[in-house]
């Protein structure tokens, strides 16, 4: 039996303790995202409310909803920490479980509370015409009418199945049992981008309005694309204790040099597939008559070339030293990608708000 799978040393830990467990400081961006999401479907062309009213009911939706994005993410974070106990040994010898301050049967309780609070909730958000809480435990009536009543459900309650899917691939990234895509170098960034780039704006997206359309999709794209290079940043620095590990990382696999040129294209391209979104037609749309991003076309533009110029930049600060980012623990192309990903998410909120 590996050590992984042995509890640790020490007690149960303190609030605070169990607060710095689930890293908090990394919680924002999801949280930002699912608001995003939100903001983006009530002023996009697919809001189903015509009145476009800010109820109650819909402000409560999406805190809710924005809440459950955090423990989410808090729940991924201490389970990734589970399974990397042996490799947080090398890298990380000061958190919770590899200090012994939380103790492996404490973290697996604390990992299930929290999935179970960022889950089961998300069966009320249901999207308009749904108002009252007796009609978010089905669907209202008026929605999606003459649609057999499975379609309906699994349409009303999108947000809870993207929740779900998004728990699973938490558990695909970091579990042996399921796959542990973290071990490999291309399998482990597609299953961060997927869920925090894609499914977490559809999930946000899916508050306010309905998943069956093409423009939640298109802005995941372009933030999952983002992420599919971008994650790896962190990785150079992680080398020592991943390859220890068993996790074949970008870096490791193809070498510091390679691996940052092959990261650096995801920087700048999406970004330009924001302007291309405000030129293109939807095509689901069979009478053309809206583009596929339906927010204030110059604020959509501005932000996309924006982040390309500012993705450039830290592309620059990649390439001209590309060994710097496996001997610095926090590379600034680390933190450009965090801001720069909190900027695109408060972007895309304001052109859909203008």
């Amino acid at each position: 039996m590996s050590q992984s799978a042995v509890p640790s040393t020490g007690g149960s830990g303190g609030l605070a303790e169990y607060i710095r467990f689930t890293r908090p400081f990394t919680l924002l961006p999801p949280t930002l995202g699912v608001i995003s999401g939100a903001i983006c479907a009530w002023g996009s062309y697919w809001n189903p409310d015509p009145a476009r009213e800010v109820h109650l009911s819909v402000i409560l939706t999406v805190v809710l909803g924005s809440v459950c994005a955090a423990l989410l993410n808090a729940a991924s974070n201490v389970i990734n920490q589970i399974y990397d106990l042996e490799i947080d040994r090398i890298n990380k010898p000061e958190r919770m479980l590899p200090a012994g301050r939380i103790s492996l049967r404490a973290a697996w309780a604390y990992t299930w509370l929290l999935y179970a609070a960022a889950v089961f909730p998300t069966w009320l958000v249901v999207i308009y015409p749904a108002r009252g809480l007796a009609d978010r435990w089905l669907v209202p009536e008026g929605m999606m009418q003459g649609a057999p009543f499975l379609v309906r459900l699994l349409a009303g309650h999108a947000c809870f199945f993207i929740y779900l899917a998004g728990m699973a691939f938490t558990f695909i990234y970091s579990a042996p049992a399921l796959g542990r895509t973290k071990r490999h170098a291309i399998g482990a960034n597609l299953t961060i981008a997927i869920p925090r780039g894609m499914l977490l704006k559809v999930a946000g997206w899916s508050m306010v309005g309905p998943v069956l359309a093409f423009e939640p999709w298109y802005i995941g794209l372009v933030f999952a694309l983002f992420l599919v290079g971008a994650a790896s940043t962190k990785d150079f620095s992680d080398m020592d204790g991943d390859l220890a590990g068993g996790c074949r990382t970008l870096p490791i696999r193809f070498g510091v040099r390679a691996a940052a040129w092959m990261m650096a294209p995801s920087f700048v391209l999406p970004w330009l597939l924001v302007p291309l979104g405000v030129w293109l037609r939807d095509p689901f749309d069979p009478a053309g008559a809206h583009a596929v991003l339906t927010g204030n076309p110059v604020a959509l533009v501005v932000l996309g070339l924006g982040l390309a110029a500012w993705g450039s930049y830290t592309v620059w600060l990649i390439l001209r030293d590309p060994e710097a980012m496996a001997t610095t623990e926090n590379h600034p192309s680390w933190t450009h990608m965090y801001l720069m990903m909190m900027a695109a998410q408060i972007g895309f909120a304001a052109a859909y708000l203008i």
